[in-house]
């Protein structure tokens, strides 16, 4: 795929945008949640996408990373089938916050590239992404951008009616089988929700002698997920009060290659260590304090003992070894005299969330909002049958929200952010202190409005306080202040044109100041397993500072939209995990260092009806995005995704749709120091859909083919890429019903 490729879709995009005829602007409902003051999304000044109804039904992956890959800015950073993370404009890892209803999912996901984001995509209402710095609602693990997971665990509205949804996908590269549930009813005053979710899928399936050993398939890639939520509310006049609980186990093999030191050749692990090092530690390893830090499993000892073991041992082991002994008799002829250990994880996640609202509660106060969120989490790292390394945390985190009545056009909200984390890694190859971690966050957004105009602006002050257990290193505390002015201007009530300029500070994470502390040398250093190299903290960190322009041009209208977005994002004292030329045996060994770094870039989005007759509607989508990164001494910032876009066809009828998309990216040959280049590559998918009525019941069926050429598709954004190339060919088919 050629740059020029590119260039013709975006000029073909612009060109049409030129001769649109708009004569309304086109009705948008969704009133986003992450910004508390309730505005649509052509009512801000930030770059804000969302996903709901059946644009989100149908775009629900087993991954977050996977489900968010199709929107410009946003990529996907996978590490086998079974994690995908988000990256936002080439930041995440501590950058970029996933949030589960406006407070942190409080998953490892942070702590290493090989760790799952506890959110379920597939139970969600609807995802709303905000691309760039979010640190004056979210603190400073918001520098790059925000995810937020919204489901109706605690019903917001008492439901006139009972709803129920069961949906069931298959998809043939993983053999995977998903299934969920879902019933939302009412009981007097309370509003009821529950939901279930299970999938099971087996090695994935890649394109010819692509895998693992010039196999079609990447050994030990099986997944299995449970995840269910019960959750009520009791509503009153002026507002509501509810509780919910989620409990989530997912157990997932990690494709061989993902731990150098676990049987391959000694020229391959080096360039691997060096390819996975710099990208994990720039994008990933920061942000173990911000994400990490929020969750632990009290109850988990118990469940490991019983559930963990006896599922490990039954399930994974019977399961695991019929799934994969045929393949592994195969891989054990390739690898001669070296034995491969299975590299296994399993999680467990046991959430509580409180929430109370009220609204008007007294003069001059719109709406007031609570919330408290617990987590107690545990995460497992296998190496074959023995436990490597056991990962924990407790969470508690608050969050209040006064929204204040209209003062003239001035509408705004003051919020207060509370956490507290307690962390402990244990185990052979644990390498980061165990800490407890307070943060609390202060804040103040206005929103002024008036004719074509609307400013933006806010205030932040952080604290956060990083307290080693045991006095086993030096405690830090920082302070930091986050600021934003936005003006959106609107021409027409079509055409928009909106700017953004925000300051924001982080704090440096847990295993960026505490990696290996204590440990004085070569001799007494701990490998990182999952990126396979010795990572050495440095404890006299400062904060990392930020400074984002963004500008957009955006058009709303019935039968089109556009935005056009480019962005400017200046650091100081960018925290990266940079080589140091030394080796421990053939270990390399990275040092958290800081300095200045710069990230621009260029989005489109593009969606318009080019045809409409009596027997449908022909809409056209166009998407594109492009991502710089360059570090303070001129070399470019590992593990970037390169320019890419895709165009699609969609024809839709009253109770059919259908489509043909083809996805696309340059090859990445700005890699950084030690990472290895991507080609390009083109995925082409077809697919239909089909709803019938039944009495009540609405029956959707779907049926796709992703990648017909089956591709070979290796992700710049993976450290895996030289090890786990994307799915093949996939034929994927599902139903819903919702009754």
């Amino acid at each position: 795929m050629t740059v020029f490729k590119y260039s013709v879709a975006f000029s073909v995009a612009i060109a049409s945008s030129s001769v649109f005829a708009i004569n309304e602007p086109q009705p948008l409902e969704h009133v986003l949640v992450t910004l508390p003051i309730h505005q649509t999304a052509t009512e801000t000044s930030l770059p804000v996408t969302v996903l709901t109804g059946e644009e989100l039904a149908r775009e629900a992956s087993a991954t977050l990373g996977e489900t968010l890959e199709r929107l410009p800015g946003v990529h996907n950073a996978s590490f086998g089938p079974g994690v995908g993370q988000p990256v936002i404009r080439g930041l995440s890892g501590p950058r970029v916050t996933t949030l589960q209803n406006g407070t942190r999912s409080a998953d490892a996901s942070s702590l290493s590239a090989d760790h799952v984001v506890a959110v379920e995509a597939l139970l969600a209402d609807s995802i709303e992404v905000l691309r760039g710095p979010a640190t004056l609602l979210y603190g400073g693990g918001a520098i790059g951008g925000v995810v937020n997971v919204l489901d109706n665990r605690i019903p917001t509205t008492l439901p006139e009616e009972t709803s129920w949804g069961l949906d069931y996908r298959y998809s043939g590269a993983s053999g995977g089988n998903t299934g969920t549930f879902r019933v939302d009813t009412a009981l007097g005053p309370f509003a009821v929700h529950a939901d279930a979710l299970f999938r099971d899928t087996q090695n994935l399936e890649v394109p010819d002698g692509a895998g693992t050993d010039g196999m079609d398939l990447l050994p030990n890639t099986d997944t299995s997920a449970t995840a269910g939520t019960l959750g009520a509310a009791f509503h009153f006049d002026g507002g509501f009060i509810g509780i919910a609980v989620n409990r989530q186990k997912n157990k997932y093999g990690l494709p061989e290659g993902s731990h150098g030191h676990h049987g391959h050749g000694d020229d391959h692990d080096d360039d691997h260590d060096e390819d996975h090092d710099d990208d994990h530690d720039e994008d990933h390893d920061d942000d173990h304090d911000e994400d990490h830090d929020d969750d632990h499993d009290e109850d988990h000892d118990d469940d490991h003992d019983e559930d963990h073991d006896d599922d490990h041992d039954e399930d994974h082991d019977d399961d695991h070894d019929e799934d994969h002994d045929d393949d592994h008799d195969d891989h054990d002829d390739h690898e001669g005299e070296e034995e491969e250990v299975d590299i296994r994880l399993e999680m467990e996640q046991t959430r509580y969330d409180i929430r109370l609202q009220l609204d008007e509660p007294m003069a001059g106060i719109a709406r007031f909002s609570g919330v408290v969120s617990l987590t107690e989490y545990e995460h497992t790292e296998f190496e074959g049958l023995e436990v490597g390394t056991v990962y924990s945390s407790d969470a508690i985190e608050g969050r209040l929200e006064l929204v204040h009545s209209p003062i003239g056009d001035l509408h705004g909200v003051l919020g207060l952010q509370i956490s507290e984390t307690e962390f402990s890694a244990v185990g052979e190859e644990a390498f980061i202190l165990p800490t407890d971690t307070s943060r609390m966050g202060l804040f103040l957004v206005e929103d002024w409005h008036s004719g074509s105009w609307k400013l933006e602006g806010g205030l932040r002050f952080d604290r956060d306080e990083i307290d080693p257990q045991g006095n086993m290193a030096p405690a830090r505390e920082f302070d930091t202040f986050s600021a934003s002015f936005g003006a959106l201007y609107e021409f027409t009530e079509a055409w928009h044109l909106s700017t953004t300029l925000t300051r924001s500070e982080r704090a440096p994470s847990v295993e960026e100041l505490y990696s290996n502390y204590g440990n004085t040398g070569p001799s007494t250093w701990v490998t990182h397993a999952a990126t396979a190299a010795i990572e050495v903290g440095d404890v006299s960190l400062d904060t990392e500072e930020s400074l984002n322009i963004d500008v957009g041009l955006s058009l709303h209208g019935e039968t089109q939209s556009l935005r056009i977005g480019a962005y400017y994002n200046d650091f100081d004292n960018f925290i990266n995990l940079a080589s140091t030329g030394m080796e421990v045996g053939e270990t390399p060994v990275r040092r958290y260092e800081q300095g200045a770094a710069e990230f621009m870039g260029l989005e489109l989005d593009a969606h318009w009806e080019v045809l409409e007759t009596n027997l449908g509607l022909l809409n056209l989508e166009v998407e594109m995005d492009l991502t710089r990164g360059e570090l303070a001494d001129g070399s470019d910032v590992p593990r970037l995704p390169p320019l890419s876009g895709a165009l699609g066809l969609v024809w839709e009828q009253s109770s059919a749709r259908y489509f043909t998309r083809l996805t696309a990216a340059d090859k990445q040959d700005r890699t950084g120091d030690n990472e290895e280049a991507t080609d390009s590559w083109v995925r082409w998918d077809i697919g239909g859909q089909w709803q019938f009525d039944f009495s009540d019941s609405l029956i959707t069926l779907s049926a796709a083919v992703r990648n017909i050429r089956d591709e070979e598709i290796r992700l710049s954004t993976s450290v895996l890429r030289e090890y786990a190339p994307e799915p093949g060919r996939s034929f994927n088919v599902g139903v819903r019903m919702e009754f």
